[in-house]
């Protein structure tokens, strides 16, 4: 009876994880989509209302408020960024509550990847912090260095007089 129970459990667990594995996916698809079909209702709902986003561009480290009047521009001329993913791993902590990405993105910019932590609010899980980067080949990392330097040492500066 309780090896029956026991298996009767690791079952239930791991149907509710892929259900919830699922969940993630249709969210984060769906996230991608609404940004591509410019859908700005769509796309800013799906973040918590704490939610974080951080861009390719080290200057970009955004609260939803911050990051949704950046992008209502873009929104509103249509022309916003469209990103498909080409591979995605989500993980779990030991609630069930809390899940946390890493995906690969065919997007405008070729290859970026993404990541993020997600939280589930009632029976939806919400995006509570993004990070988009860009991929750099190793081979090609001097090449982009050279070019991101004049600017960046200018922010480095910037920074470290904080």
């Amino acid at each position: 009876m309780k090896k029956t129970l026991l298996l009767l459990l690791l079952v239930t667990s791991f149907a509710n994880a892929q259900t919830d594995k699922d969940q993630i996916n249709k969210t984060l698809d769906a996230w991608h989509k609404a940004a591509g079909e410019v859908k700005y209702d769509a796309y800013f709902s799906t973040l918590t209302d704490d939610a974080i986003y951080i861009g390719t561009d080290a200057t970009e480290n955004w609260t939803k408020k911050e990051f949704a009047i950046w992008a209502k521009p873009f929104f509103d001329k249509g022309t916003t960024w469209n990103f498909k993913a080409l591979e995605r791993h989500i993980f779990f902590d030991k609630t069930g509550k809390l899940a946390w990405f890493d995906e690969l993105l065919d997007t405008q910019m070729k290859i970026c990847r993404g990541s993020g932590v997600l939280v589930k609010v009632g029976k939806e899980w919400k995006i509570q912090h993004y990070v988009l980067s860009m991929t750099i080949p190793n081979d090609e990392v001097d090449a982009v260095t050279k070019i991101k330097t004049p600017i960046e040492d200018a922010l480095i500066a910037k920074l470290q007089k904080k």
